[in-house]
């Protein structure tokens, strides 16, 4: 029978670490939390040193109750949650709930960290024990304590002020700012045009092109040749001149691999060379870290995947310099390793780097286990962590001067002399420009060259790119918004919020999202300041490394936060939500103002209901006239709510039918039939469900009788009951990781039965014929 009890997160852990600890063992996952701030006013009291009410998540009631189970029993207990803050606080509230059934009275019950899932970690590991270190746990409820403070006490004023069922967060209110001040900046991007001169040459059977950059000993800057005036005239004072080589500089350049992963650079890296999201490249890692089954049992693939630190155990740099020195040839191999340095200045949490726990496991090796996306992203990891012990690159570089006339024009070319690490992996980055590495033809001072053309080409500056999910993780870092960890969670809830949306894979604020930006940055500058923010994490890893104590640093951001919100009551709505426009309504000449409804912004008229007059943003005066003018009505029927005419009307999201009578009348009906699938709604038992289109483009299926029946799903319903539950329909969801399945949408029934298998995996029944 088991004596010793070890307890970790997840469930999928759980299988691989009992195979490692044997019969004396058992192993049962938290599922995450245990205990959370009880969802109401008062959770966290400022006035009592910010005590904290918890109280159990209910999904996870039973997990908790098998865990104390399993304590009565148990002479040991082991807390091996993930070796972080978070890990570190769900130990300390297993440890509150076991005290509080007096269950460890004569039992040990110790923290236990590995950050990788072999047999050799766990068993030092479990050697090894500590007490739960409370500097760690003090951070973690501190970070929740603040979050939950703000979350509370500026949600409910953003209901107020601008609509409601808004939140507002304490890091995703200042990354929501990065976004929007992204686009203000496109907003008022004001176009430059420029030129530039160049010449086209060729030495025997290589051509080659050089740039205009000094003209009569003049150093030529971007904007120096401002139109197509001006480079007519650069380009006379040069045609007809001879062309002559002047200076050859030649140099030897190397370039030195990237470091290994840490959290933010693995998700900027998924997101531009795999095109996967920050949220499914730290699923997939968590998939790997815990252990996957390769054939001869289940082992941890990679290291812990939440770091923020770039140096590597000295163990894993010598078998990565075995593999390299068994691999490739001695010149790949430097003679010392590489040693990389650590930004995080939370030394408690600055662990390794994210690699593979072996080297010698290579992703060919191990390619018939995983999925598509644990065999990409464990590829980049592998590749990326072997290319940092590999040597340098080595390139020989020239630049030549060709002097035409008055003019001189510069030619560059660089040649990869050794592919040293870039043989294995190169890192990729954000919208990077054209980079001129083309070859040249072996060229001597004073030589004469031909002219074989001299042109002109026109361009224009460009506005700064929109933040894809890489370049907005990389700003949130630089800005020091957030951990690492964080990072695919802020991304979420912006995008869950509809604060944001990704068009062609970038982000673009909505309505929305403008308005509660503008909101907060006027009102609550100092709580979306980008240094403000930082500040505030660098005295929570203060906390957790034991150098600051965490009241202090609650108390005096409450007494700011706290004199905020209750100056801000008395501000009226209108004040937020619209914006004045130098603008007489056509209909009354009353002057209009920019509104915000229930679908974003319009222009309307300030002398509503008097007058009814509105259009859309970007629209003319005159484009909505021409609209108004000729309503196209819908024959032989009429609204079935009040008998009016039914028209063609045009809103935000194109055109839809509406009633004649707004806003007496509000019924509207989409101009297109939506699509019947058939089935009933299993709610109301009366209506159908149909597909219908999210204001963002997204399907999803609705009852037709909304709003008198609010049933929806997001997966395509079929008439099946569900066997376990009986509940009347089963949906088709098909994911890259589980292929095709039925699944009940009842979420607390979880049944789920494949109907076809991932892309590129047998079925199992195939697998069994």
């Amino acid at each position: 029978m088991p004596t010793s009890l070890l307890i970790v997160e997840s469930p999928s852990k759980a299988k691989t670490l009992k195979k490692y600890l044997g019969p004396d063992f058992e192993v049962l996952a938290s599922y995450g939390h245990v205990r959370d701030l009880v969802p109401k006013n008062g959770a966290v009291d400022p006035e009592k040193d910010f005590a904290m009410k918890y109280q159990l998540i209910a999904r996870n009631t039973k997990h908790v109750d098998a865990i104390v189970s399993a304590v009565r029993e148990a002479d040991h207990v082991y807390l091996a949650t993930d070796p972080d803050r978070e890990g570190e606080a769900i130990s300390w509230h297993l440890v509150q709930i076991l005290n509080s059934k007096k269950l460890l009275k004569d039992k040990t019950a110790q923290r236990v960290v590995f950050h990788e899932i072999t047999k050799n970690a766990v068993l030092d590991a479990i050697q090894n024990p500590r007490a739960i270190a409370q500097d760690l746990v003090d951070a973690q409820q501190a970070r929740r304590a603040l979050d939950y403070l703000v979350g509370f006490n500026l949600s409910p004023l953003l209901w107020k002020k601008i609509r409601r069922g808004l939140s507002a967060g304490r890091v995703q209110s200042p990354a929501l700012r990065l976004i929007c001040e992204r686009e203000n900046e496109i907003k008022a991007f004001v176009q430059q045009e420029y030129w530039s001169v160049h010449l086209d040459s060729h030495k025997s059977r290589t051509k080659f092109s050089a740039k205009l950059t000094t003209l009569a000993g003049v150093k030529l800057d971007q904007f120096a040749i401002p139109n197509e005036a001006e480079q007519a005239a650069v380009l006379s004072r040069l045609e007809g001149k001879p062309a002559q080589v002047g200076t050859i500089e030649k140099k030897k350049k190397s370039r030195s691999p990237a470091a290994p992963f840490t959290t933010s650079t693995l998700q900027q890296e998924a997101v531009r060379k795999l095109g996967m999201t920050t949220d499914r490249t730290m699923r997939t890692a968590q998939q790997l870290y815990e252990g996957i089954d390769i054939g001869h049992g289940t082992v941890g693939l990679i290291t812990y995947m939440r770091t923020d630190s770039v140096a590597l155990a000295n163990e894993a740099v010598e078998e990565i310099r075995g593999y390299i020195g068994l691999k490739w040839d001695a010149d790949y191999l430097p003679k010392n390793p590489a040693v990389y340095k650590s930004k995080a200045k939370n030394a408690q949490e600055a662990h390794e780097a994210i690699r593979p726990t072996s080297i010698l496991r290579t992703p060919e090796m191990v390619k018939p286990f995983l999925t598509t996306d644990q065999f990409k992203l464990y590829d980049m990891i592998w590749k990326r962590t072997l290319a940092c012990q590999m040597a340098p690159a080595k390139f020989d570089t020239t630049s030549v001067d060709i002097l035409v006339g008055e003019g001189v024009f510069r030619a560059s070319g660089q040649v990869q002399t050794f592919a040293g690490f870039l043989a294995v992996y190169e890192e990729d980055v954000d919208d990077a420009e054209d980079e001129d590495n083309a070859k040249l033809p072996l060229l001597t001072e004073g030589e004469d060259l031909p002219v074989d053309k001299l042109y002109g080409e026109q361009h224009f500056t460009q506005p700064p790119p929109r933040y894809s999910e890489a370049s907005l993780v990389k700003a949130l870092e630089e800005f020091g918004i957030g951990r690492p960890s964080t990072y695919a969670s802020i991304i979420s809830t912006l995008k869950d919020r509809e604060y944001v949306i990704l068009d062609k894979k970038r982000f673009l604020p909505t309505d929305t999202g403008d308005i509660v930006n503008k909101f907060l940055t006027e009102h609550f500058s100092q709580y979306v300041d980008y240094n403000f923010t930082a500040k505030l994490e660098n005295q929570l890893d203060e906390i957790a490394s034991g150098t600051r104590q965490w009241v202090p640093v609650m108390d005096s951001f409450w007494k700011g936060f706290k004199k905020q919100i209750d100056e801000k009551e008395s501000i009226s709505r209108a004040e937020v939500t619209t914006e004045s426009l130098d603008e007489a309504c056509p209909k009354c000449s009353k002057p209009l103002s920019i509104k915000f409804g229930k679908r974003g912004r319009f222009i309307a008229c300030t002398g509503y209901p008097e007058c009814d007059y509105t259009r859309n943003i970007g629209e003319t005066a005159e484009q909505a006239a021409e609209e108004a003018e000729a309503p196209t009505v819908i024959e032989g029927r009429v609204c079935p709510d009040c008998g009016g005419e039914l028209h063609i009307k045009k809103g935000r999201y194109g055109k839809f039918i509406g009633c004649a009578n707004y806003p007496k009348c509000k019924h509207i009906e989409p101009l297109e039939k939506p699509r019947e699938t058939g089935v009933t709604c299993p709610e109301c038992k009366t209506g159908q469900l149909i597909e219908r289109k999210s204001r963002y483009g997204k399907l999803f299926y609705s009852c037709n009788t909304y709003p008198k029946c609010k049933y929806a799903t997001w997966n395509p319903p079929i008439a099946e009951p569900c066997p376990k539950c009986n509940w009347p329909i089963l949906t088709i969801k098909t994911t890259k990781r589980r292929g095709t399945e039925k699944v009940c949408p009842q979420k607390e029934c979880g049944y789920a039965e494949q109907i076809a298998p991932p892309e590129g995996k047998e079925s199992p029944a195939a697998e069994e014929a």
